[in-house]
């Protein structure tokens, strides 16, 4: 059982070292609001996020205070929108027209995000499926608090290269369409393979179809705790540190466990998940890089990243997975660039690339996270970064994802402020040779033979 004893036990990690609960989402099914009307689809959209989400903030907020534990975020989640907005949608128009309800919804409530602006085209694109993704440029560019997300394809399914290759084109118009606002519509939008439908962080959340109707997921996250917990076996073997790894992350979800328990009985909403992912922040001390280094790296990116950062992730992985009845979600360690300052260290050092981090995603939680390029980067190049991380993913049997920003009127050497907790960046080079041939061929590449289980 929970106790309040345990709890106690992590007042030095949330004063010093920087432990918070990152997000209480919740997750909404929006499949009873299907309708044939469009304006029928966005009242029910907006009353029953209002409805099932109006105590969301307050409840947080309740908890935090009752137990001293910061929870940083409330947000939603919901079902896939162009499976709500099939019916209705005669065009984007229409699917904006969603969004800003979605988005209205949100405000009313209070949240800071709302994830769920997204179709899951794995092995093709429905009429509605391709609107929606059509639309993302102007709903993310005429909306605040709404994210969007694109599966492309998974493991047992292959990936859709029909929309990698429009997934180019909508990133871009994306990135101009908020181009006054250093092109911040694209750190709300993310392109996946294999993504779960538990996920409670942004931007790639949404509600899976086979969830129930609401359910509670959290999302705790401790960078600062396990740096501080390696720098007190400094020098030891590679025992020690498994070990101390794996005790921290057990302390850090369980403290994830407590917060899901008690804001599932107050909202009276079912406990999904806890997501146990180290998910850094700009914050001084709050970085996955930082834990790297401590194990002995001058910075993200040296030799031997990709075998510190595997060793971490597992080991994240087997402590948390003891501490919570429900793991899932993300779960492991994120390594986005505008949002670790460690990361940014490393790449003004010259010490990371996006080839690095790419071979980095073959081993962490997710993938390219977060990563500015310049604003001239061509929309095939952008189709062949995706492609190489939807490939890891499916080949590997893991999530991966990709969430660029290509910043309009800026290039290498140059910098952009996103701000909060999106941070800062500096624009990355990429490869500049091209690989038009490959992007503009049509169809998908087919499944792994492994993906055949049955």
């Amino acid at each position: 059982m929970i106790n309040l004893f345990e709890v106690n036990e992590t007042n030095n990690m949330i004063e010093k070292d920087n432990l918070d609960v990152r997000t209480i989402t919740l997750g909404l099914s929006l499949l009873d609001c299907a309708d044939s009307d469009i304006d029928k689809v966005c009242d029910k959209i907006y009353d029953k996020i209002t409805h099932k989400a109006e105590h969301l903030v307050e409840t947080g907020e309740e908890i935090s205070r009752e137990f001293g534990i910061p929870i940083v975020n409330k947000r939603i989640s919901v079902t896939p929108i162009s499976l709500i907005g099939g019916g209705a949608a005669r065009n984007t128009d229409d699917f904006v027209k969603i969004a800003k309800t979605l988005d209205k919804a949100a405000g009313t409530v209070g949240v800071n995000f709302l994830g769920g602006y997204s179709a899951l085209v794995n092995q093709g694109m429905t009429h509605a499926d391709e609107l929606l993704i059509r639309s993302i440029p102007d709903a993310l560019s005429q909306t605040e608090l709404v994210c969007s997300s694109v599966n492309l394809g998974s493991t047992r399914d292959g990936i859709n290269m029909d929309a990698v290759r429009l997934m180019g084109e909508i990133i871009l118009d994306t990135a101009r369409n908020t181009a006054d606002r250093d092109c911040l519509g694209c750190a709300k939008l993310v392109v996946f393979t294999n993504a779960p439908d538990n996920n409670p962080f942004m931007a790639g959340a949404f509600h899976g179809v086979t969830q129930p109707d609401a359910v509670i997921n959290v999302g705790v996250s401790g960078p600062g705790v396990v740096k501080y917990a390696l720098s007190k076996v400094r020098g030891a073997d590679f025992e020690t540190l498994c070990e101390t790894i794996k005790k921290t992350a057990f302390k850090v979800t369980r403290v994830g466990q407590l917060v899901a328990k008690e804001a599932s009985r107050m909202l009276d909403v079912p406990f999904g998940i806890v997501d146990l992912s180290l998910a850094p922040t700009p914050a001084i001390g709050d970085s996955v890089a930082d834990i790297l280094c401590e194990m002995g790296l001058e910075y993200a990116g040296a030799p031997g990243t990709t075998a510190a950062l595997a060793m971490l992730n597992d080991q994240v992985k087997k402590g948390g997975v003891m501490a919570s009845s429900y793991v899932g979600g993300l779960s492991g360690a994120f390594i986005p660039v505008s949002e670790d300052q460690g990361m940014i260290d490393a790449v003004e050092a010259g010490a990371l690339t996006v080839e690095k981090l790419e071979a980095m995603t073959c081993v962490c939680s997710v993938g390219l996270d977060m990563i500015a390029i310049p604003g001239d980067t061509k929309a095939t190049t952008i189709s062949g970064i995706i492609a190489d991380e939807m490939a890891i993913g499916m080949i590997n049997q893991k999530t991966t994802a990709v969430r660029v920003i290509p910043v309009i009127g800026k290039g290498v050497g140059d910098k952009v402020e996103f701000g909060g907790l999106l941070g800062y960046a500096p624009i990355m080079p990429v490869n500049q040779f091209s690989c038009d041939a490959f992007i503009n061929r049509t169809g998908r590449i087919p499944a792994p033979v492994h993906s055949f289980k049955n």
